[in-house]
Parts: structure tokens; C-alpha cells; sequence
């Protein structure tokens, strides 16, 4: 039995109406057979085509169009759309201007042949036919169309007909789109649409007027002096209008046209006082009596809400407008919900009171079911955090984190860490609230806010038994939290001795009792737990060694724990258990001087480093020292080393110190004599790290891990210090060597010389070393007297751009082998057009002098307009000689 499909492939000729070709795709039962179909089809269009049988074309074209939306090839007809447009008669002009919208679009150059034909009907006397042409020029209308079509478009905005007034104005939209120069043409066209009183018209015109004032300056002047009044006047009709059964939806008139005149109202009272002012009334008006139990009255106040936020208003509306957005939140509907979390996140900058009285509304969408008003809701509560409701907004935060989904409990840790950190009022309920989120959340907590967390543990030395012992008893609770573990791990390593003795009580705090074994247990537990990762096992040997020294009953299991760790499988566990137990076996008259406690960790630097800038450590001898409320005086005389730092190999160098390092912790003297001068550049504040067997001059800078006491590099060549190191003499030695200039290669003992050949006096050529279209980088080069090695650089910064460069901040960072010292920038503003340059000055230690050559890296940052801005590179074109 054959199908509909197979009688219809079998009929000669085109089908005769468009209606048995659609029955007989819709009747095939196989995507083949629809092809066959089709192509039948087809076939016989082209074979029409090819006939210029001009009496079904029209047909044709549409039987065209149909499988063009059903995704078959049609390019062969695309010149029957022009014949058809070209016709006389309305329904040719009709199917070739749909297939014309329909199967051609504005990029291709077919289209150009149409202009002419378009223009004849837009000067046409049917008015259905010029109605034709402007529908085709606004979906299609290419650039060069529009220039060539705008002056019959604007002639057709005054036509008679409302209808064609209606399609020019949206035809003219798409014009000054495509070419905002033509927008000046239309302006006085546009303002008389305003009078219009025919709402498609006015819709429309409201839409152009609109338009018009994103894309030209003296367009908004113009409907500001002579059109505001009218607008008014429009929307308090609209407001106050009688049931009209034309234009009303849901009771309410219009409200597609209120909404397209609150968009113009707030277009025109951005940064004018004396139009906002104007409408201040009516927009009071709109938002008291629209009725907010129908979408289309919540559409048309959410509306009035952004008008009232965009425009310059006194405040009294804007309290008006967050109770408007308070009772969206309050509703059921979740689109409703998520539009005023959007609206309020704006409005918080303008009235952050107003917002606030909203408060526990917005803390309940936190714990909306919607992942995506929860996410909102976050970032709202977040800006409503001050000093007075941090306690009561981060207690409810901290209770719904319990009950979170595990999806959602990183945003909101994170979110909680963030403002626990900027608005603590002392250290204990900053250390409080963190342990909190350490045992409800402490694997989604990230790594920068447990090292904030530790470093303010440092600073606060009368809470180190207060906070070693909630550690220890949160811990034993929730162990699998392995962020909890680690800060839990480092504080038992630090101040374990203070847990035991039950050091610095509170008066709040119950007595535990802990002996030395149940310390170590906690470690061993966490040691010997193979879900937790290599950073906190080996955090973990650390703190083993350091209650090694503390615990002196338990040094034995102490020992034995850390041995058993020396036939390891992994390689870093290995590493240091052999190490470290080389410390305790064999250099006891050094042990307790490299398992001291941490000193206080600088806050400035970390939070400085953390925001992507370093701080300049400033010298502040003979005068007081910054004091930390409640806790430690901090000084900023030497640059601690950021024990926190994980970075990679490459170093930041982008400040410099004026401070000295820290005192060699095995007691010997460092300082170099008046002769040697400053050959070495000193460590940055972020960048210098603790080396506790510094002998003499520094060894090329690293970035360890924050707890490990032995440098994970050249960890071969430690144990051969360390085994001269246990022998006096030399110790003596070494410190006769240093009055001597010398230094210590930590691979071949002591040296009293340098084998590299001096290049005193050598003159090194210029380079450019960055450039770009708007920046350029010249390095020139010298060196020091007698110091081969070290490398003085003149950086000269030249902004090729019309426009100045503020805020200019040059960053840079090199291998390990490299030292480097940044002096302060002669200036922060770049002039333009190479009318002036900054200079910066460098100096770089290359350890790796004849061996390796100088490279680095390079970030320079600053604001054009009040924009930021970024430019990186690396440098690898230095001399050879360098």
C-alpha cells in the first residue's frame, strides 16, 4: 500500500497548492523519504525556474520558504524573491518580501540589487505596499541601505496612516542602530511622534525617542527642553485612566506603553536635578496606586523602581522603592524574588539604611531552595555587613552552614571567611568564628583564609593556649576536616607545651586536661591518615620534630614515628623523615634552635600580598611602634619572612626594604664588614625567606613551603651543612670567614673566593626589553665595583598613547638563582605621547654568574581614564655577559 509520500512522488509537475506539499512531508515515515520529497520538489521548482514560468512563483517561493525552515538548501531561489518584489501586484510583492526577510539577510551582496526596488515602494501610493517595504527595511536593513533609504523613512514618519507612522519609527530604529550618524535627522520627527494619541504609534515613538537619546547628546538635550512635559502628562493619564477595553490587561491600561515611558524618563534624568525633580511626582504616583497583585502592575513597578534608582532624587523615593523590592522578596514567585536581590544590590550603594531594614528578609533567600537567588542573596548580605550587624549576620551564616548543600558551601565559606576577616572586632572572635567554619566546612575553606587564620593566631600571643586548646578539642571531633587539621597540627607543633601545662586560661574557658602522649596522638592520628594530602602529612613531620624537643618523654615515640616515615613511598615524606631524623640524632646542640617558635608574621605584607601588591617595609626607629588592638606591638623594623608563602618558583620582586634581617637563629655573626658594602640585595617584606642555616651572605632567594624548617631545595647539601655545623671548629671558621667577605656554597663547604673572572668597568648595550603599541620598556646596564655578579639596571618607561597613564605600578619576578631589589619608581603618572618617561632602578645577583644568563618576567599596571589596566612579558634578550 502506497503513502500519501509515494502517491505525491509519483505525480508529475509541481503540486498546486502549498498545503498538499506540507501533507506529504508530514506523511513521510523515514527522514529518507522526507529527502526524496524535498528533492522531487525542488527539482521541479528549478525546472520552473529555469522556464521563467512567472504564473506559480509566488507559490513556488513559499513552498520554498517552508523548506528552508526545514533546514533544506534554498540559495536557488533567492533571485525569485527579487522578481517577485519587482512584480507589480500585491500578493507577488507580499511572498517575495517574506521570502526576502526570510531566506536573505543583510551580509550578503545579492541584497544591494533590492534597494531599488524597496525605495520605488517606499514612494508607492498603496499604502499596504509602502507598509511592506518599511517591514522588510527594519528586519534586514544593511548599513549601506539605511544611508541610502533614511530619507523616504523619515518623510514616511509623518505619513498619514498611523499603521506606516508605526512601521517607520520602528524602521528607523533599526536604521540609527546601524548608523547612529543618521541619528540627528530624525529628532524633530521623533519628538512630534510623542504627541501621537494613538498607543501603537506613541509605543513606538516613546522606543525611537529612546534610542535616539543612547546614541546622540543633542538628541537628550532636545527631548529634555521640549518634550518632558509631554511625557508626563502621557504617563499620568495612563496612570489615572479608566477602564479602556483597547489597551487594558489585567485591569491595568497599557502597560506596555507605561514601561516604554519609564525607560525614557530614566534615560532623561540621569545626571539632571531639574528633570528629576519634574518627575518626581508622577513617579510617586505610578508607585503607589499600580496594583501589585498582577504581573503586569509588578512589571510596570519594577520598572518605576530603576527609574527611581537611576535618577537624582533626594531619598525620600528611594525608600519608597527598596519597600517596593522588600515585597518582591516577600512573594513566591522566584523570578520576582531575583530581580529585586538584582535591583537591591544596586541600590545598597545609593541607601545602604534603607536596604538594612530588609535585612532578614534577604538572610531567608539565603537559604533559598533556587541555587541562583541563594547566590544572589550571598552577595547582598556581603554588602550589608558592618560593624554593628557583623555578629548577628555572621552567627546566622555560620548556623545555615551546618545544613547547606555541599554545592553551595563553598560560595558560602568563602563568603563568611571574607567578612570575618574585614570586620572582626578583636582577634578572639575573629579565631572563634574561623574554627567554626573550620569544623562545619573546613575542606571547602580556601587556602589564602587559614593562612590569614594563622597569621593572626601569631599575632595575638596571649590567646596561643586559648587557641591550641580549642584546636585540640575541635579536632578530635571533626578530624576529617582537613584544613582543620592542618591549622590544628601547625598549633600543636607551635605551642603544644601550652596545651599541656593549660598555659594563658580564659575565664570563660572549662580546664581540659591533655597530656604530652594525647598531643602527639592527634598528629599521629592525622599523619597515618591516608585521605588527607601531602601538604598536611608533611606539616604533620614538622610539628613531630618541633614536639620532639618540647615533649622530652616523648621523644622516643616522636623519633620512632618519624623513622618509621623514612621508607616511605612517597618521596617528600621520605625526604624530610630522613632529614629530620638526621637533626635529632646527630646535631642536638642545634635542634633547639631550629624547632623555635615562629615569630610574629606581618599582617600588612600578607594582606599586601594577598591583594597583588607588596608593601614597602618602612623603618620606624625612633618612633612608636603600630600597635594591633588587644594584642602584640608589631614592628615593622625587619621584614618577617610570609611563612604562608606557596608560591611557585618564580619570586616576586616588586618592593624593596629598608629594614635588616633577622639575626642568625644558630648565633652567629652575619654582618657583613664596612668593606664588603651592600653586595646583596636585602629581601623584600614578602619576599625574604627565614633560612635557618644562613651563614655569611644569603643563598639565592626560594619560596618554601610556609611550615617546613629545612628548604624543600638542595635538601642534599643541608645535611652536609649541618654536619659542619656540629663540629666547633667549624663554627669558628665560619665566622672568620664572614669578617673576610666570603661565602658559603652549601655544595662544597666554604669559600674565601670568588672564581668568576670581574667585568669591572665593561659597558653593556641598551635593550628594549618590552613594547607594545602604547608602552615601551628600555633597560640600560652597569655594575658594581668588584662585584661581577650583581647587575644594576635603569628601567626607562615611555607611554606611547595620547592618553596618561595613573596608578603606573612595574612588577617583576625571576628564577631562584636571581636576587633582585626594586628602589622606589621616580613617579607613579606616565605622561602621554612620549613627552616624559619614568625611571626605576633595579638591582639583580645572578648566583648563577658564567653559568646561566639573567631572565625575567614582567607585570606593569596602571589606570587609563580611571580604567585599569595590564601589560605582561618576558625578558630573555639580556647580554651574555650579564
Amino acid at each position: 500500500m502506497l503513502t500519501p509520500a509515494h502517491h505525491f512522488l509519483e505525480s508529475s509537475g509541481v503540486c498546486a497548492e502549498l498545503r498538499d506539499t506540507i501533507q506529504a512531508v508530514r506523511a513521510c515515515k523515514t527522514a529518507a523519504e522526507e529527502r526524496a520529497v524535498v528533492r522531487k520538489e525542488c527539482g521541479a521548482i528549478r525546472a520552473a525556474i529555469s522556464e521563467n514560468d512567472q504564473f506559480y512563483s509566488h507559490r513556488n517561493l513559499a513552498k520554498l520558504m517552508f523548506f528552508h525552515m526545514l533546514g533544506y538548501p534554498t540559495h536557488f531561489g533567492q533571485m525569485e524573491c527579487l522578481k517577485l518584489i519587482a512584480s507589480p501586484g500585491f500578493p507577488g510583492k507580499r511572498i517575495g518580501y517574506l521570502g526576502l526577510m526570510l531566506l536573505l539577510d543583510e551580509r550578503q551582496e545579492v541584497l544591494m540589487l533590492v534597494t531599488n526596488s524597496i525605495k520605488q515602494d517606499l514612494n508607492h501610493t498603496n499604502q499596504y505596499i509602502v507598509g511592506l517595504a518599511l517591514c522588510a527595511l527594519g528586519n534586514i536593513c544593511s548599513a549601506e541601505m539605511a544611508r541610502d533609504l533614511a530619507p523616504e523613512v523619515e518623510r514616511l514618519l509623518l505619513f498619514r496612516d498611523p499603521n506606516i507612522r508605526k512601521k517607520a519609527a520602528l524602521c528607523t530604529i533599526r536604521i540609527i542602530r546601524k548608523v547612529p550618524d543618521l541619528a540627528e535627522n530624525f529628532i524633530n520627527s521623533a519628538g512630534a511622534l510623542l504627541k501621537e494619541k494613538h498607543h501603537g504609534v506613541l509605543l513606538t515613538g516613546v522606543q525611537l525617542c529612546t534610542d535616539l537619546c543612547k546614541v546622540s547628546s543633542e538628541a537628550l538635550e532636545y527631548f529634555k527642553k521640549k518634550c518632558i512635559d509631554g511625557l508626563l502628562k502621557v504617563l499620568r493619564d495612563l496612570a489615572n485612566s479608566p477602564y479602556v477595553p483597547e489597551y487594558d490587561i489585567s485591569g491595568i491600561t497599557d502597560p506596555f506603553l507605561q514601561i516604554r515611558l519609564l525607560k525614557l524618563l530614566c534615560k532623561l534624568g540621569q545626571g539632571d536635578a531639574d528633570v528629576s525633580d519634574a518627575m518626581n511626582d508622577i513617579l510617586a504616583q505610578v508607585a503607589t496606586k499600580t496594583e501589585s497583585n498582577k504581573n503586569a502592575g509588578n512589571a510596570i513597578l519594577y520598572e518605576c523602581v530603576a527609574t527611581i534608582m537611576s535618577i537624582e532624587d533626594s531619598g525620600g523615593l528611594r525608600v519608597l522603592a527598596v519597600n517596593i523590592l522588600g515585597r518582591f522578596l516577600s512573594s513566591r514567585d522566584n523570578n520576582f524574588r531575583y530581580v529585586a536581590l538584582n535591583m537591591l544590590i544596586k541600590a545598597v550603594v545609593l541607601d545602604s539604611q534603607a536596604v538594612q531594614r530588609h535585612r532578614t528578609t534577604i538572610q531567608e533567600c539565603v537559604k533559598d531552595s533556587d541555587a541562583s537567588i541563594r547566590k544572589r542573596a550571598l552577595e547582598l548580605v556581603c554588602l550589608l555587613v558592618n560593624q554593628d550587624n557583623v555578629k548577628s549576620l555572621i552567627k546566622e551564616l555560620v548556623d545555615y552552614l551546618e545544613i547547606s548543600d555541599p554545592e553551595f558551601k563553598g560560595d558560602l565559606t568563602a563568603k563568611i571567611c571574607s567578612i570575618v576577616e574585614k570586620f572582626s572586632p578583636d582577634k578572639i572572635w575573629y579565631i572563634d568564628q574561623m574554627l567554626k567554619v573550620l569544623s562545619e566546612a573546613g575542606n571547602y575553606v580556601k587556602d589564602e583564609a587559614w593562612h590569614a587564620l594563622i597569621i593572626v593566631i601569631t599575632n595575638a600571643p596571649n590567646l596561643h593556649g586559648y587557641t591550641v586548646r580549642s584546636l585540640y578539642k575541635a579536632v578530635l571531633v571533626e578530624g576529617e576536616q582537613e584544613t582543620l587539621v592542618r591549622v590544628a597540627v601547625w598549633c600543636i607543633g607551635e605551642y603544644g607545651d601550652l596545651l599541656v601545662r593549660n598555659v594563658g586560661m580564659l575565664d570563660f574557658e572549662d580546664p581540659v586536661t591533655v597530656t604530652e602522649s594525647d598531643a602527639v596522638d592527634v598528629v599521629e592520628t592525622a599523619i597515618g591518615r591516608h585521605s588527607l594530602d601531602l601538604t598536611t602529612r608533611a606539616m604533620c613531620l614538622i610539628a613531630l620534630l618541633k614536639l620532639s624537643n618540647r615533649f622530652p618523654h616523648c621523644s622516643k615515640r616522636t623519633n620512632d614515628i618519624i623513622c618509621h616515615y623514612k621508607g616511605s613511598f612517597v618521596l617528600e615524606l621520605q625526604q624530610r623523615a630522613i632529614e629530620f631524623d638526621s637533626v635529632i640524632e646527630k646535631h642536638q646542640n642545634i635542634r633547639s634552635a631550629l624547632v623555635e617558635r615562629m615569630p610574629v608574621l606581618d599582617e600588612a605584607t600578607f594582606s599586601g600580598r594577598r591583594a597583588g601588591s607588596v608593601s614597602t617595609a618602612v623603618s620606624t626607629s625612633g618612633g612608636a611602634l603600630p600597635k594591633i588592638p588587644n594584642e602584640v606591638v608589631k614592628t615593622t623594623v625587619a621584614p618577617l619572612v610570609d611563612l604562608l608563602d606557596l608560591s611557585s618558583d618564580d619570586i616576586a620582586a616588586t618592593g624593596s626594604s629598608d629594614g635588616h634581617f633577622l639575626q642568625d637563629l644558630l648565633g652567629l655573626d652575619v654582618s657583613p664588614s664596612p668593606s664588603q658594602g651592600n653586595v646583596h640585595p636585602q629581601k623584600s617584606g614578602t619576599d625574604a625567606l627565614l633560612d635557618l642555616l644562613s651563614i655569611g651572605t644569603p643563598p639565592a632567594q626560594s619560596s618554601s613551603s610556609p611550615l617546613d624548617v629545612l628548604s624543600s631545595q638542595d635538601r642534599s647539601s643541608s645535611m652536609d651543612v649541618l654536619n659542619k655545623l656540629a663540629s666547633p671548629s667549624h663554627v669558628a671558621e665560619g665566622s672568620s670567614l664572614v669578617g673576610k667577605s666570603s661565602t658559603i656554597d652549601l655544595l662544597n663547604g666554604f669559600e674565601t673566593s670568588s672564581s668568576v673572572p670581574e667585568t669591572n668597568g665593561a659597558a653593556y648595550p641598551s635593550i628594549v626589553a618590552f613594547e607594545s603599541s602604547s608602552l615601551k620598556v628600555m633597560f640600560n646596564f652597569s655594575k658594581e665595583p668588584g662585584s661581577p655578579q650583581t647587575t644594576l639596571i635603569e628601567a626607562h618607561f615611555t607611554n606611547k598613547s595620547p592618553n596618561v597613564y595613573t596608578s603606573f605600578l612595574f612588577q617583576a619576578a625571576v628564577p631562584k638563582y636571581l636576587q633582585m631589589h626594586l628602589d622606589p619608581a621616580s613617579s607613579n603618572t606616565l605622561p602621554a605621547s612620549n613627552k616624559g618617561n619614568i625611571i626605576q632602578k633595579l638591582r639583580v645577583t645572578n648566583n648563577q654568574h658564567g653559568k646561566k644568563s639573567l631572565i625575567m618576567r614582567l607585570r606593569i599596571t596602571y589606570k587609563v581614564n580611571d580604567k585599569d589596566a595590564m601589560e605582561e612579558g618576558q625578558i630573555s634578550n639580556f647580554p651574555r655577559e650579564l
